[in-house]
C-alpha cells in the first residue's frame, strides 16, 4: 500500500484523501488549514474549538486585571500562537516591513569541552544558548524593558540558467542583528533564521510508527544513491526517554506537546506545567528581565498557563486537518507526478505512510496518509547551511518538510515564500536551492524541458 507507484495513467486509490479519514473536504478558502480532522468525535470537536480559542488568545504583561491572560514575556516574539502561525499557515520574511512575527533567529553555540559534547551525545541538550540572549532573539518586550534586538536581512541576487535558456534569479540572504539591547552576542554564537511552518496533519505525523520512518534511513548510503537520511534522536521531556525527533526544521521535537511547550516558553514567554520558568528565555545576565513580575496566579496553579491550557492547544494542533487534494486525477497533474517521481524527489519526499493501529487518538489510527516526507535529516549543501547544530542535526542538515497543503500556501497565507528562511519566492526557486543530497534531483529538474518543469510545479500545486 505504501510502495511508490509506477502507474501514472490515473490517480492512486485514496490519493485525493491526503490524510485518510481525517482529511478536510471543506471548500478551499483562506481557512483551509484551520479545519478540524473530519473523523474526530463531537466531544473532541469541543476540545478543538477551546484549543483554537487559546491558540488565538492574546497574552498581556503582568500584573494585569485579566489575571488568566497575564504573564507575557518579559521578552517575547509574539503575543499569541496565531500571530506566528497566521491562519495556521506558513510564515514569511518581513519583506519590506517591520513585520517579523512569523520569522525569528535561533541562537546557539557549539559545545565546549568533552562534558558538553557528552551532553549532546546523550541527548540531554540540543545545543548551548548565547550566554546573554539565550536560545532565541526576542524582538519585543513588556513595558519598561528593552527588547533584545532586531533581525536584519540583506539579499544578493544570483542568476541560474535552466535548459532552454530560461533564467531564474535566486536571492542569497545574509543575516545580522541590530539594536542589541544587552551588549554583544557571544563570539561563537551562531544565528539561524526560521520561518514558522504550516500546522496541519501534526497528529497524524506523530502517529507514524518510528520503525516505518527508520526504514527509510540510510546514514551510511549503503545503496550508493548519495542520499543518506538520518534519524534525529532526541530526549522526550515528558518521559525522559530517547525518542525519534520528527517536528521542527531540524527534527528537534518528538511530540506535538513538546513543540507547543517550547513555543509557549520561547516565543511568548509563558510558563506551562511542562516548562515552569515564568520568565521564559530570560538569562541570568538579564537581571532586569528576571526582576519583572510574572503572571502566576496561585488560585489557578503554579504556572501562567495551567492545565488544561497546554493540553487543549496541543489537541488543537494535533487535529488541524489536511485539505483534500485538488485535480489529483487530471492529466496535467499526473504528468507532473511522473516527473516528480522520475527526477528522484521521492527519495526524500516519501509519498505515503500508514499510521499505527495503536495511536493515542483513534482518529489518527490506521490511516493512509500522503505527507510527502521521510521526516529524516538530510545534508542540503552549503547553499542552505545555517552553520548551527541542533542535537544530531549538523549545520548543513534539515528535516525533509512535508509537502501536503503546499499548493494552498498563497490562498491561506497570502504569499509563496518557501524554505526554512523564506528565501525562495516560489516553488521553482525552492527546488533550485537544493544541494547536497538534493543536488542530483535539483540538477535533473534544471535539465528538464520547460513543459516538464511546469508539469512538476503543477503537481506540487495540487498537493
Amino acid at each position: 500500500m505504501t510502495a511508490p507507484t509506477s502507474d501514472f495513467s490515473k490517480a492512486e486509490e485514496f490519493e485525493a484523501m491526503s490524510a485518510g479519514a481525517a482529511t478536510s473536504i471543506a471548500p478551499v478558502d483562506q481557512d483551509s488549514f484551520s479545519q478540524s480532522s473530519a473523523n474526530i468525535g463531537f466531544e473532541e470537536e469541543q476540545s478543538f474549538k477551546l484549543g483554537n480559542a487559546l491558540f488565538r488568545k492574546l497574552w498581556v504583561s503582568a500584573p494585569s486585571s485579566t489575571q488568566a491572560s497575564d504573564g507575557l514575556g518579559p521578552l517575547y516574539n509574539a503575543r499569541a500562537c496565531q500571530t506566528c502561525h497566521f491562519r495556521d499557515g506558513r510564515g514569511h520574511p518581513p519583506e519590506g516591513s517591520a513585520d517579523a512575527t512569523s520569522m525569528f533567529l535561533r541562537l546557539a553555540r557549539a559545545p565546549r569541552g568533552e562534558a558538553e559534547k557528552a551532553a549532546i551525545a546523550d541527548h540531554d541538550v540540543l545545543n548551548f544558548p548565547d550566554p546573554v540572549y539565550g536560545r532565541q532573539l526576542q524582538d519585543s518586550a513588556v513595558p519598561g524593558l528593552p527588547a533584545e534586538g532586531r533581525m536584519g536581512i540583506a539579499y544578493r541576487e544570483e542568476p541560474v540558467t535552466l535548459k532552454g535558456g530560461e533564467v531564474v534569479s535566486l536571492r542569497r540572504p545574509s543575516y545580522s542583528v541590530a539594536d542589541l539591547g544587552y551588549g554583544p552576542l557571544g563570539a561563537d554564537t551562531t544565528i539561524s533564521p526560521r520561518v514558522t511552518q504550516a500546522m496541519m496533519g501534526l497528529g497524524l505525523i506523530e502517529a507514524i510508527h518510528p520503525d516505518d520512518i527508520l526504514a527509510h534511513a540510510d546514514p551510511d548510503d549503503r545503496d550508493g544513491d548519495r542520499i543518506s537520511g538520518r534519524a534525529a534522536i532526541v530526549r522526550d521531556p515528558a518521559t525522559g526517554n530517547a525518542a525519534l525527533g520528527r517536528f521542527g526544521w531540524k527534527a528537534q521535537s518528538a511530540t506535538v506537546r513538546q513543540q507547543s511547550t517550547d513555543a509557549f516558553a520561547g516565543d511568548i514567554g509563558i510558563s506551562t506545567p511542562a516548562s515552569k520558568d515564568s520568565h521564559g528565555d530570560c538569562t541570568a545576565a538579564q537581571t532586569a528581565c528576571l526582576a519583572m513580575a510574572d503572571g502566576v496566579q496561585a488560585r489557578l496553579g503554579d504556572t501562567e498557563a495551567p492545565d488544561p491550557v497546554l493540553g487543549l492547544v496541543t489537541f488543537y494542533a494535533e487535529n488541524l486537518a489536511v485539505p483534500a487534494r485538488r485535480k489529483a486525477s487530471f492529466p496535467e497533474t499526473l504528468a507532473g507526478k511522473k516527473v516528480f517521481y522520475e527526477t528522484g524527489c521521492i527519495a526524500c519526499h516519501v509519498p505515503k505512510f500508514v499510521t499505527r493501529r495503536d495511536a493515542a487518538n483513534k482518529a489518527h489510527a490506521f490511516q493512509l496518509i500522503w505527507p510527502y516526507s521521510d521526516f529524516l535529516l538530510h545534508d542540503m549543501g552549503d547553499g542552505l547551511a545555517d552553520g548551527q547544530s541542533v542535537g544530531e542535526a549538523s549545520g548543513k542538515e534539515w528535516r525533509t518538510p512535508p509537502l501536503w497543503g503546499i499548493g494552498l500556501t498563497r490562498t491561506v497565507s497570502g504569499h509563496t515564500f518557501f524554505l526554512h528562511d523564506g528565501r525562495a519566492r516560489n516553488l521553482t526557486e525552492a527546488i533550485l536551492w537544493h544541494g547536497g543530497e538534493g543536488q542530483k534531483a535539483r540538477d535533473r529538474f534544471a535539465d528538464l524541458d520547460k513543459a516538464d518543469r511546469q508539469a512538476l510545479i503543477t503537481f506540487l500545486e495540487s498537493l
